[in-house]
């Protein structure tokens, strides 16, 4: 999966977990949770989510790499990409 099209699916990821949201307003490397006030419930229904969409298991030590829609992307990006990515 590319980062662009990982965004776009992030983006709609948190949509659905939080209903109205305006990410227009979102830099890409601020962190989101803040920025749409998200409480640890709504981010661990975003992580389910993401998980369920992309096949990855995403564990507690990575969510520090999934606050923001550009480390989040990047973070999807580079674990679905397979072998071929080269080292991380």
């Amino acid at each position: 999966m590319t980062r662009d099209e990982a965004l776009e699916m992030i983006k709609a990821v948190i949509e659905e977990v939080v209903p109205g949201a305006d990410l227009s307003a979102v830099p890409p490397d601020e962190n989101f949770r803040e920025h749409l006030e998200m409480d640890s419930l709504d981010f661990l229904n975003f992580v389910e989510v993401l998980s369920g969409r992309t096949g990855l298991t995403l564990p507690e030590r990575d969510y520090p790499s999934l606050t923001t829609l550009e480390g989040c992307a990047r973070y999807v990006a580079t674990h679905t990409a397979g072998p071929q990515a080269g080292p991380s």
